[in-house]
């Protein structure tokens, strides 16, 4: 029993202490995302649709039954049943059932041209759903960065309450012996609790973040630690964005459309065979001397060429390319504003590059400048108000670097998520 609460305290100790990377959330969230599913559902239904126009080249065959009065039917000459009176004619009450069997040879390609456009449709909607589902990328990493940046406040929030912890412990010494008023270290504790206060502030809002960024991967990410991805820009300026190959997408769909409008234009090639139990019989002569039930059956082949695609052939053509023009120009309005929102987000990487070139020497001028001011308070020679100016200073610089490197790792990301690299 004790093994066992060992284990359990070590496994519940890893966890904690459970490092998460940003391509586990991106990975996860695209995966736990509810729109993926529709990507199973579009090619279950493509199955089936294709399936249905394979079963187009089956035999079709139909039932049917029928029994008609007729007011005139074909006979005899009045000459012949004069010399034959037995002759009956051709009944005017016929009846008969049977099957008619149809099967196609030829359909001048109109089937290969509907599986065309239901694989080209299908991929055109499994693009515009990879275009919906990419958006979610964005949406995480702000939420990643969110936390970063929160971790890095948190982590200066610390320093600073412990440099301001330092300080009330030398501004009450001083106050003990007389050598400082008891103002001096009221306002040391007040700064002192106003950075508690918004460190509280901060992992408040950090829970908020992690709350929400849990959501998109499906579970509790309270305990894990975020790891820092690697401040690495891509290795061109090329877009690969899911947009692009929805745009082919569409095209791929235009192209099978012109190849189902040939397909119309191409006759029809088949065989069929019908047969009936009934009267009147194939041989009217034969039934007009009897009026027996008798079995028939005719076959042959047909061939069929409507012309009606003829009149509207060449519109559709028309409509299509209109489509198309107007797919290319959308893909070009949309490479060109990425170009621009490219060169944008460059010009953003590089002005952090710059300032974060001084942010060091900065931090270290004003860790000195507030070494030097704890010291002129120990003497006399500056008073409390500046001393708290001096550290709220060096706090600042010191925040700024770090969130000066967390945004430039987010600018980063952020450009290669405008370019999918």
């Amino acid at each position: 029993m004790k093994r066992l609460a060992l284990l359990l305290s070590a496994l519940t100790a890893l966890a904690a202490n459970a490092e998460l990377t940003l391509e586990q959330c991106l990975t996860e969230a695209e995966k736990n995302y509810p729109l993926i599913c529709k990507r199973q559902l579009m090619e279950q239904t493509c199955n089936l649709s294709l399936s249905d126009i394979n079963r187009g080249w089956l035999p079709r065959l139909e039932l049917y039954g029928q029994a008609t009065a007729q007011n005139d039917v074909p006979s005899f000459p009045s000459t012949l049943t004069s010399v034959i009176p037995d002759i009956k004619g051709l009944s005017h009450y016929q009846y008969k059932v049977g099957a008619d069997l149809q099967q196609t040879v030829w359909d001048g390609g109109a089937s290969s041209a509907r599986r065309g456009i239901e694989r080209a449709s299908t991929q055109e909607n499994m693009a515009a759903l990879q275009v919906q589902v990419y958006g979610v990328r964005e949406r995480v990493e702000n939420l990643f960065f969110g936390i970063l940046l929160i971790d890095e406040q948190l982590q200066q929030s610390a320093t600073n309450i412990r440099l301001l912890e330092a300080n009330l412990a030398k501004m009450q010494s001083l106050v003990k012996n007389g050598v400082a008023m008891q103002a001096d270290a009221d306002m040391v504790e007040a700064q002192l609790l106003t950075a508690r206060q918004q460190d509280t502030q901060a992992r408040s809002a950090r829970a908020g973040y992690s709350s929400a960024l849990g959501l998109f991967l499906d579970r509790d990410i309270a305990g894990e630690t975020l790891v820092k991805p690697e401040a690495a820009l891509p290795s061109t300026l090329d877009t690969k964005r899911p947009e692009l190959e929805l745009f082919s997408a569409r095209n791929a769909t235009f192209n099978a459309r012109l190849k189902a409008i040939d397909a119309q234009l191409m006759p029809k090639i088949g065989v069929f065979a019908q047969a009936y139990y009934g009267y009147p019989g194939l041989n009217y002569f034969e039934s007009m001397m009897n009026r027996n039930l008798s079995f028939n059956i005719i076959g042959g082949i047909k061939v069929s060429w409507s012309l009606d695609a003829l009149y509207t052939s060449n519109n559709s053509r028309k409509r299509l390319q209109l489509a198309r023009q107007s797919v290319d120009s959308d893909r070009e309005t949309f490479e060109f504003n990425t170009r621009v929102q490219t060169a944008a987000e460059m010009a953003d990487i590089r002005g952090l590059q710059d300032a974060m070139a001084s942010d060091s020497k900065i931090v270290e001028l004003r860790a000195k400048v507030r070494k030097a001011a704890e010291s002129q308070l120990a003497n006399g020679v500056i008073d409390t108000t500046s001393l708290l100016t001096k550290i709220t200073d060096e706090n600042q610089s010191q925040l700024t670097a770090r969130y000066h490197e967390i945004q430039l790792l987010q600018r980063i990301y952020k450009l290669r998520n405008t370019l999918n690299q």
